[in-house]
């Protein structure tokens, strides 16, 4: 059994998903922050370059491997690798899984004129409900999920950088983004907020064309009663919540505030939000907005 020396923890993070999803991206994106990247690593040999990573004593500290896993043994082989390395080493391991929807999925397939591997003489749809049914279990037990449908390459670029960026400092990552409810809840939220019980901008006609973090849009979300209120209750169990989350162990939040359509309400929540946790020594906080240039009418 190897050794454990007293060097920094380093970094290792398992991209896999759903084929088409944006694999590819993430690697470059995480190579772009100063990853050490290998591309379709089997899942067996995981300890292996786990043990090298060790020797190099924090001269590899930030490591992304890339697995496709489209079959039982290798979730198998996976999950026994994982497991190994938090036995024996002190490397820090995280699975990023990448998902998109199956429409997006076969539309990306058709662009590309690329054949699905799991259905190379067959429709891509066959392909992609096959290996959606292989890697349940496994998207069920990575620690963090983003869902590319919505995403063009650059904007899952800036995704990863902002989900990773993190592992250069000690403090807790909080990202907070709006939404709308009726383009769905983002599926990699750790805490979900609701907050169209809020009076709603959109049917003052002035401020429909705009967003929360227009000031008139802001002030308007922030003058009622309810809002300060809920504010007041939110901040006091986030505060509570944060630091629980990273005293055991918990390197980034993923806050979503949620309303009808993620323009008005959730937005202005939002801004707020990322300015009061902003303040924190403890934590790097971040905003982002899903959904605000959806509806510009």
């Amino acid at each position: 059994m190897p050794e454990k020396e007293e060097t920094s923890v380093a970094n290792l993070i398992i991209i896999t998903g759903m084929s088409g999803a944006g694999k590819s991206v993430a690697v470059k994106s995480l190579e772009d922050l100063g990853f050490f990247c290998v591309d379709n690593l089997p899942p067996v040999l995981i300890p292996k370059f786990a043990e090298l990573i060790e020797q190099s004593k924090g001269r590899i500290a930030k490591v992304a491997l890339v697995i496709d896993l489209r079959g039982r043994e290798f979730f198998t082989a996976l999950s026994e690798s994982l497991n190994y390395i938090k036995d024996h080493f002190t490397i820090k391991s995280d699975i990023l899984f990448l998902d998109a929807t199956d429409a997006v999925l076969v539309q990306r397939y058709k662009e590309s004129r690329r054949r699905h591997p799991l259905a190379p003489d067959g429709m891509p749809l066959d392909g992609i409900k096959l290996e959606r049914k292989m890697l349940d279990e496994l998207k069920m037990s990575a620690s963090q999920v983003i869902d590319t449908s919505n995403m063009k390459p650059a904007q899952l670029k800036e995704k990863i950088i902002s989900r990773f960026s993190h592992l250069e400092s000690n403090n807790l990552s909080v990202n907070i983004t709006s939404f709308g409810f009726k383009y769905g809840i983002p599926i990699d939220a750790d805490l979900v907020f609701d907050v169209r019980f809020l009076p709603n901008p959109h049917y003052i006609d002035q401020l429909r064309p705009h967003t929360g973090q227009d000031s008139d849009v802001y002030d308007y979300v922030m003058k009622w009663p309810e809002t300060q209120e809920f504010l007041t209750k939110l901040l006091d169990m986030l505060h509570f919540l944060l630091p629980q989350y990273y005293k055991e162990g918990k390197s980034q939040v993923i806050i979503g505030i949620g309303c009808t359509g993620g323009k008005h309400r959730s937005v202005a929540i939002a801004e707020y939000l990322g300015r009061m946790l902003g303040a924190s020594e403890t934590e790097s906080v971040r905003v982002s907005h899903r959904d605000e240039g959806r509806d510009r009418n």
